[in-house]
Parts: structure tokens; sequence; C-alpha cells
């Protein structure tokens, strides 16, 4: 029997799952062993292949082991690729070839002719043969993003003030880390287009916390807004020059799809939503509102 525990399952649903399966006569007294045991919170995220006639211990000896077929990776969208790097070092039954490589090394592994690793790859959950290596894995989420962007790059809206995939894959990026509910993402990716079109500055703040790095402690002052970076949106026209996170599908599709709109503004409402502005008094008006 092929089963897959997902990252994050509780013991207790899992060995339901078992249960339906055919595998547990008796859920609770198996979640109880494992808690007498200290195994409990020790199960692995993972595919496995099990044997019908497995035996109670057996099967939590395994899962504890990860004796897995395939491991499973789970990228999240609005990742940074140091945060890519920290979930494939922490993924067991991975070949960890990546650990003294630099970024740019890595990108050489990998075949990307990229200069930097930021946004290249796709946010999914993957399921990778135990063994494999995080170059292979990288090397399969790139081609999936390539692919993603290519699609959405083959079918973007005329007229828009982007040269490339690429830049698209920027704006995708902006539009991810700026979004708080997905009913949003195509007309704050609309406020960008509007800025770029008349050559506005961006003013995005997460772009700015990117371009601070380590420096940035949580908080962002008003003259973290006056440090130039390459990433400063508030010093700097355009977009920046590279994307600051992984952009999810519906990211990327609102960066060549953004809304028809007049809007210049946005403010974060407090309840995940923006409220959209077109002029400065407008917005000034919202900000009070909400930004109290």
């Amino acid at each position: 029997v092929e089963f897959t525990l997902n990252q994050g399952s509780s013991l207790t649903s899992a060995a339901r799952q078992f249960e339906q399966q055919g595998l547990l006569e008796n859920p609770r007294l198996f979640v109880l062993f494992a808690r007498l045991m200290g195994r409990a919170g020790k199960i692995k995220a993972g595919v496995y292949q099990l044997d019908q006639a497995v035996s109670p211990w057996e099967l939590l000896d395994i899962l504890t082991r990860g004796d897995v077929s395939k491991s499973q990776i789970k990228v999240i969208e609005g990742w940074n690729f140091h945060q890519l790097r920290g979930a494939l070092n922490a993924t067991g039954n991975l070949k960890h070839d990546t650990l003294t490589l630099s970024d740019s090394e890595i990108l050489q592994r990998i075949g990307a002719p990229e200069a930097h690793p930021e946004g290249l790859f796709f946010p999914d959950t993957y399921f990778v043969g135990a063994g494999s290596s995080d170059i292979e894995f990288l090397k399969l989420a790139y081609r999936t993003m390539q692919q993603h962007l290519n699609e959405a790059w083959s079918s973007r809206a005329a007229g828009l003030p982007l040269a490339t995939p690429y830049q698209a894959l920027i704006l995708a990026s902006l539009v991810e880390k700026e979004t708080g509910t997905p009913a949003d993402r195509a007309m704050i990716a609309g406020v960008f287009i509007n800025r770029l079109r008349i050559q506005m500055m961006l003013q995005t703040d997460p772009a700015v916390i990117y371009g601070l790095g380590s420096a940035f402690d949580g908080n962002l002052r008003r003259h973290d807004l006056t440090t130039d970076t390459p990433y400063n949106t508030y010093t700097r026209g355009g977009l920046p020059p590279t994307p600051i996170a992984l952009p999810s599908r519906d990211a990327l599709n609102a960066a060549v799809h953004p809304a028809q709109t007049d809007a210049l503004y946005f403010v974060a409402r407090g309840d995940g939503s923006s409220k959209f502005s077109s002029n400065l008094e407008e917005h000034n008006r919202a900000v009070s509102r909400y930004q109290k």
C-alpha cells in the first residue's frame, strides 16, 4: 500500500488514515503506544510503501525511521532562497550536495544562466525519490518555474511596461509579498504597472526590507526608506534588480494580467485586504483611517 504522510500531519490523523486503509485495527491504541514510547512527535513526512500485513509496532518503527520511498518537500510561496535552502537542508532522505556551495555555484550546477537565485524556483509540494540530491530537486523546481513563467509571459496582456519574462518574475514577486488576500493580487499588480508606465517610484516596503537583509530587525523605520540599496524602491526608479521571493502561479498571472484601474496607491486595511486610491489626497485619508 502506498501511503503519503504530509508535512505537519499529526500521528492521530495519520492513524485514522491507516485504519481507513486497513493497516490498523485500533488507531487509539497505536497513538497511545507511540506516546508512551516518546515517538509520537518523531514521525517523518514522505511517501511510504507499506505491507498490508505490517504490525502496529513495525509501522511506528517505519514512520519514525523515515523509511520513505519518496521524500515530500513543501516549498512555500513568498519564501526567499535562504529559506528554501534551509528547508532542503532539513529534509531527510535527500543527498545534501549544496551544503558547501555558494548561491552562484548552485546556479552553475543546475545550469541556470541567471546571476541571482532569488525567485527562480516554483513553490509547490514535491515528491522526490529517496536518495535524490538537492541539486536534482532544484533543477526540477527551476524547470517548473521556467515553464509557468513562459506560459504566463506568452499569454500576457498587450502593452505592458515589461520587457522580458524576468521582469514579469520580479513584478510577480512584489505582488506575492504585498498581497494579503488573493482577491487583491490583480489590483496590486495594476498599481505597480500604472506606476511603471508613468515612471513613478514603486515605493514597495517588502523590496526595501529585502534590500536591508540581516540589518532588518522586524521594524521598518523612516530612515530605512531613505537608506539606499539596489532594492530600495523609494530611492530608485523602476523594478528592483531581481525578484525578492518565490511567486505563486497566481502572482505570475496577476503580473501579466493586471487589473485595469486608475489606482496608484494602496494601504493595508488590517484585515488582509487593501484600500486602493487613485490620488494622494484620497490615499492619505485611507492611511489615516487604517494605519492608526
